[in-house]
């Protein structure tokens, strides 16, 4: 998903955009699988009920809406008020394992699972209610309503092409969609006379999904928010509209007391939430407020320094700069931990109209990637301790088909060279979109102009507010078309984990089916061979077949030259000294605000 360092989305040092692999930390500051801080894990003391925490950041979530959201800050926001079947838990050394949640159980070869692998049954737990007047169970029907939602013609979720060829009528269902009128009514008579053969209540709690091909990964698929259920109150309103953020209803543990987009969310406790029904979220907290207006500096201070309103990042990380200093006195609050990302890297627009159409001809982007020094943007990013480099789409942690190669070392002689052939004799002048409230975007940025300068390429810089950066220009086609970015610095990580190398090529690199709004190609990337070999590995009967196609189509992706990968980052958050059980969670690179808990005497400001 992209990260808000990511987006994702940046990474944890860059404050852009989607996901790390496990780490975890303790309250009182402990830190497991990490590196230069905290100690040996676990929370300190007995769980404290009450109070208010208070998140800091500067971006706001994507869109209000489950089934659109695809941006790590959204996903953490969901945390709070809306569920899934499945999702993974904020409980030490198993945050990347999928558990039930509002399922009953986790489906297996002959219980919740047929024969042939292609066949899904699965419950939903008794208990779990919308905060309705008077509240409501969750039902299958708002669980295949909300599946229907995430294709929807106004925003569709922004990992589409993940399942979309998988489950049976999924395409077919999508394509009719995106055709409908953008009218509330146009899009609930659409859903409500259109059958999803693949996404089907059996009755009021059994939900079924049927595959087109066995896909061991499909338990961990449903962890995305595409998947969550969707009151039928919500037909009333066009999906991620304002009117929609203003009118949520919640199955979670909090609801959403108000909310004033870039500025501010408040949670407060939802009472239709009954625990007994939630084994994932225990809801310490009374109330949790979101203060969308602080810089990635003054968050930092202000939980180092113990201001009352000051207890966990919202989409800040701490400042690259500052890094070095917390991991060498060891800061109990510090927490680093492995990803399976890609973040930062710079995508390349192959559409943009800018210097005759250069970014179209792969001997230009092949020419740009031998300009950039990789060694100079990951210092910048924190130095080689914190960012493992990253050369190629795959990243080391992801199963199935990695393999270490680079196909242009830093060279910026060849650069030149390489221009000249494709005609660009005198140079070229480029535009590059980065997060200028993030110093990692920033300095990507920075370093980023430094070097292609001196491959004769000059880079002018479009920063924007986290806010804008993915929603109003790299998921709007139009933009990338216009020219208005040939460069941007965008994040990447896995959608789910263990045998996730889909989730790295169906949203970016399969052509059209992957453009936005319903995938992530942002650079609107297009080969068909490339696409054909990732069909392949996609339904390859073995994971050992997969493997070996998955490495054979990660080598033509970086053959076209689409984007410049740098790093699969260790991920920093850090938290105020008040919070415990502060475990980190890679879907939301960050603590889970459900299960921390807040010590006696600062309990909020």
């Amino acid at each position: 998903m992209p990260l808000r360092k990511w987006p994702v989305t940046a990474l944890a040092v860059v404050a852009t955009s989607c996901l790390t692999v496990t780490a975890c930390t303790s309250g009182g500051g402990t830190t497991s699988g990490s590196t230069g801080a905290g100690g040996t894990g676990g929370a300190s003391g007995n769980a404290v009920r009450g109070g208010t925490l208070n998140l800091l950041g500067s971006g706001d979530v994507g869109y209000m809406d489950p089934n659109s959201s695809y941006y790590s800050i959204g996903y953490l926001g969901l945390r709070m008020w809306s569920r899934q079947l499945f999702t993974y838990p904020a409980v030490a050394g198993q945050t990347t394992k999928a558990v039930p949640d509002l399922a009953q159980s986790m489906p297996t070869q002959g219980d919740g699972i047929s024969a042939d692998g292609k066949t899904y049954t699965i419950k939903i737990r008794s208990g779990a209610k919308w905060n309705t007047s008077p509240a409501r169970q969750v039902t299958a029907a708002d669980m295949v309503r909300g599946v229907k939602r995430s294709c929807n013609p106004i925003q569709p979720f922004g990992g589409l092409p993940d399942y979309e060829s998988v489950i049976v009528g999924m395409q077919s269902f999508c394509d009719g969609f995106a055709k409908v009128a953008h009218t509330p009514s146009a899009i609930a008579s659409y859903m409500d006379k259109t059958a999803l053969p693949g996404v089907v209540a059996k009755d009021d709690l059994t939900v079924v999904f049927t595959l087109d091909n066995p896909a061991s990964y499909f338990p961990d698929m449903l962890t995305l928010p595409a998947f969550s259920p969707a009151p039928k109150e919500w037909d009333a309103y066009l999906p991620t509209s304002p009117e929609l953020a203003q009118h949520t209803l919640s199955d979670g543990p909090y609801q959403i007391e108000s909310y004033t987009p870039t500025k501010n969310i408040t949670f407060t406790r939802n009472p239709a939430w009954d625990a007994a029904s939630d084994p994932v979220r225990k809801a310490y907290v009374d109330k949790i407020v979101i203060n969308e207006t602080v810089t990635q500096d003054s968050t930092q201070q202000q939980l180092q320094t113990g201001t009352p309103s000051a207890d966990m990042e919202w989409d800040n990380f701490p400042p690259p700069s500052q890094l070095p200093a917390l991991i060498a006195k060891k800061d109990p609050n510090l927490t680093i931990g492995p990803s399976a990302s890609s973040n930062p890297y710079i995508v390349y627009n192959t559409v943009s109209p800018n210097a005759n159409n250069a970014l179209s001809n792969v001997q230009v982007r092949q020419a740009i990637s031998y300009a950039l020094n990789r060694t100079n943007l990951i210092q910048v990013l924190g130095g080689p301790n914190l960012n493992e480099a990253l050369s190629h789409v795959l990243p080391s942690d992801i199963v199935g088909g990695e393999q270490n190669f680079d196909l242009y070392p830093y060279d910026p002689n060849k650069a030149k060279q390489m221009l000249a052939a494709a005609g660009f004799t005198s140079g070229l002048t480029l535009k590059m979109l980065y997060r200028n409230s993030s110093e990692g975007s920033s300095k990507v940025f920075q370093t980023a102009q430094q070097d292609l300068s001196k491959a004769g390429i000059t880079v002018q810089g479009i920063p924007s507010p986290n806010a804008d950066f993915y929603t109003k220009y790299l998921q709007v086609p139009s933009v990338a078309k216009r020219g208005v970015w040939d460069l941007a610095v965008a994040g990447w990580g896995a959608d789910w984990y263990g045998n996730a190398a889909l989730s790295f090529f169906n949203p970016l690199f399969i052509g059209p089916p992957s453009y936005p709004p319903s995938g992530s190609n942002f650079g609107l990337y297009d080969n068909p061979s490339t696409t054909a070999t990732v069909s392949q590995a996609a339904t390859a009967p073995t994971q050992q077949g997969a493997a070996t196609l998955w490495a054979q189509a990660d080598r033509k992706v970086m053959e076209d030259a689409p984007f410049f990968p740098i790093t699969n980052p260790k991920q920093a958050n850090y938290h105020a000294s008040q919070v415990q059980n502060a475990v980190y969670v890679p879907a939301m690179q960050n603590y889970d605000p459900t299960n921390v808990w807040l010590t006696a005497d600062k309990q909020g400001g």
